[in-house]
């Protein structure tokens, strides 16, 4: 078969249970996410799948490299702040090999539109980091329509030029995208293919839609719009990014490449204070399942087949090493991957196999490790066990009445954090908000 074209969708903070396809509710407007509800129809749904952090930065590590994150200094801020800007120390060096450049020395032509979140030039960039193409954000979040980070700094750039552009930050992309699969068609009917990563901010604060240009003066003094945002907004945010995912399968359609397009949607963790997370509990920068657990959803109709799911335990890295798979990319010796291609799952949804992921976060010293059934959790100084199947809420802790299942699964989670960089002293957590500015979950 054909080398497949890739488009790599990673949505912002999105909730488990925020699209209609997930057993998210309709707004008043109607269905939220119809477009990606159709991909989930078309291809599978995978209903025990992980983002590598519950926060943004570190996954978007690992979804780069294909290894747990904490194996690079940046990736051990929770997540990298803007206030980085200039720091040598704090991204993805360039040395690193990634998805993008291996998928390029395969053959592939590479693209970033959207949120970058791996460190600021000269040092870091995603041009000099396997994109042949750049145009989005540098920081990890902006204002939708001055596209300012919380900095106040304008950070909209193409290539490492800064750029102007008027517009609704997740319409940009959109539009840049289908652009760009225009600009791509004729090789990729020629038997090049193309891989994109389109990146979007939605639906992360500030709480904007398209008709709230005239908040964004006020934002602009706090990007976390703590006195802000609604439900309604934050759900018409998914809906304008679900219409820009409908232009990008037209204009596939459009050159006759959707057959032979993989394209894989996602978030980077779980959802922040507006998202539906259920069944889960918890959110983003929380290892329990609501900070963790997010959609994954394959659409490929040369090889998927329609309207399946799995329940297939994988997280962000294992995705990009099946990508790198399909793509006859070849990992570098001297970097081993982590992540597990998903490829045989792809094409059998009742094929699965055990895949134990192991977490780690400085905030709230929390720890955890999914291997089976069972999940080994740490926040704080407590300790929890909890069987997944039986209580996705994780609230029937069952440490007490399974202390040797108990041992071994903190064991095995000790014996993997051997592996990986310890957590330095310096490394920061930026929560944004406390328990001052709203209640507890």
């Amino acid at each position: 078969m054909q080398r497949p074209n890739i488009i790599y969708i990673v949505s912002d903070d999105l909730g488990y249970a925020d699209l209609g396809c997930y057993g998210g509710r309709e707004a008043p407007f109607g269905a939220v996410s119809p477009n990606i509800d159709r991909l989930a129809a078309g291809g599978m749904k995978f209903t025990q799948g992980y983002a590598n952090s519950p926060v943004c930065s570190p996954t978007r590590f690992a979804l780069m490299t294909m290894r747990y994150q904490y194996r690079l200094r940046g990736a051990l801020e929770e997540p990298i702040s803007s206030k980085s800007k200039g720091d040598a120390r704090l991204g993805l060096p360039p040395e690193i090999p990634t998805l993008p450049s291996l998928l390029r020395d395969a053959g592939y032509h590479t693209a970033l539109i959207g949120k970058w979140h791996l460190g600021y030039p000269p040092a870091f960039g995603p041009q000099r980091s396997g994109y042949e193409e750049f145009f989005g954000i540098m920081a990890g979040g902006v204002d939708y329509f001055t596209h300012c980070s919380s900095k106040g700094d304008h950070d909209l750039y193409l290539g490492e030029d800064e750029h102007m552009e008027v517009g609704y930050l997740t319409d940009v992309f959109s539009k840049r995208a289908v652009d760009h699969i225009h600009r791509m068609a004729p090789d990729a009917k020629a038997g090049q293919p193309f891989f994109l990563s389109l990146h979007y901010t939605a639906p992360h604060w500030p709480w904007e839609t398209r008709d709230d240009a005239h908040i964004a003066p006020e934002v602009a003094k706090n990007l976390f719009h703590l006195d802000g945002g609604n439900i309604h907004s934050y759900r018409k945010m998914i809906h304008h990014m679900d219409e820009g995912i409908g232009w990008v399968m037209d204009a596939l359609r459009q050159h006759g490449l959707a057959d032979n397009t993989l394209v894989v949607f996602t978030s980077d963790n779980g959802g922040e204070r507006f998202s539906d997370n259920w069944p889960l509990v918890g959110g983003k920068m929380d290892l329990t399942e609501g900070g963790i657990r997010v959609p994954w959803i394959a659409h490929w109709p040369a090889a998927i087949p329609a309207g399946t799911t799995s329940t297939q335990h994988c997280m962000t890295m294992d995705w990009s090493a099946t990508m790198l798979e399909l793509g006859g990319g070849q990992p570098h010796p001297d970097y081993p991957l982590d992540g597990v291609s998903l490829q045989g799952v792809l094409r059998d949804p009742a094929a699965s196999f055990e895949r134990p992921l192991y977490w780690r976060m400085n905030h709230r010293q929390q720890r955890a490790l999914r291997l089976g059934d069972w999940k080994y959790l740490k926040v704080d100084q407590h300790e929890y066990l909890f069987n997944l199947p039986a209580d996705e809420r994780e609230r029937a802790n069952l440490a007490a009445r399974e202390p040797q299942r108990l041992a071994q699964m903190r064991d095995a989670w000790l014996a993997w954090d051997q592996t990986v960089m310890p957590i330095p002293t310096d490394a920061g957590v930026s929560l944004g908000y406390s328990y001052a500015d709203m209640p507890q979950r």
